[in-house]
């Protein structure tokens, strides 16, 4: 079915845009912050903020806005209706307690990764991840392998349109170091990153496929580097994300 601009309804757009242009980095904005991270007029935007904050999914001090936990609503109830966070939470559970280390799901969302699921052993991040979270793909071992499922035309037009930013001194930010990482990504069957999410925490990431084959999410195991060195990621954790993989492929529908 084709959905027309006639079918949809602008004022919802418009709030929801709002609301996504909160994120870790940008907790706390004026309505003049959120007219330009949202491309709206300042007074559409200050309707669309004040609407939130009247309907308590926002907090206003007459200069800031700061959404509330209200707004869990919406991804939680998201969430609650998708299937793979159920299926998935018990395994990353079983596969934490054997391992010792944090484990996660994701699924792509544009140019970021949206965490499903997540088995905390330890807080190997200065962020907390929950079901919900959201981090950059092209600096993560997650994304790396969702993106690497995906059209290499796709990628290369997703690297334009969201211009890759360092998060640190060892982050790949040159479009085509991305592309020539992803072709390695494909070749081997998983990513491994060094540090470039964030300084201390390496990663291994392999993808969750359904039972048709196609990639629906990823699956990883986050390290703090002090614990691991990058070339020992694989021979330590490759095999027990493989048998995760292997043991998921046949309940993803």
């Amino acid at each position: 079915m084709i959905i027309t601009d006639r079918d949809t309804m602008g004022g919802l757009a418009k709030g929801l845009a709002v609301i996504e242009t909160f994120t870790a980095a940008r907790p706390r904005q004026s309505i003049a912050e959120v007219a330009l991270a949202c491309g709206l007029d300042r007074a559409t935007a200050r309707r669309c903020l004040l609407t939130l904050a009247h309907h308590g999914y926002a907090d206003w001090d007459g200069k800031f806005f700061t959404l509330t936990p209200r707004v869990l609503r919406l991804g939680t109830a998201c969430l609650a209706t998708m299937p793979l966070p159920q299926i998935v939470q018990p395994v990353l559970d079983d596969l934490s307690d054997r391992i010792g280390q944090s484990s996660s799901v994701s699924i792509l969302d544009g140019a970021e990764i949206v965490y499903v699921a997540r088995a905390a052993q330890k807080k190997v991040m200065s962020v907390g991840l929950m079901p919900g979270s959201r981090l950059p793909a092209h600096c993560t071992s997650m994304g790396r392998v969702l993106l690497a499922a995906r059209p290499v035309d796709e990628v290369s037009t997703l690297l334009q349109a969201h211009p890759p930013v360092a998060r640190t001194p060892l982050t790949r930010t040159t479009p085509q170091e991305i592309l020539d990482e992803l072709a390695q990504v494909r070749m081997q069957g998983y990513a491994v990153i060094d540090q470039e999410v964030e300084l201390g925490l390496r990663s291994l990431a392999v993808p969750l496929f359904d039972v048709h084959g196609r990639v629906i999410a990823a699956l990883n195991v986050g390290v703090a580097a002090i614990h691991a060195q990058v070339e020992q990621l694989v021979a330590l954790y490759l095999v027990p994300l493989q048998q995760v993989q292997a043991d998921l492929r046949l309940l993803l529908r």
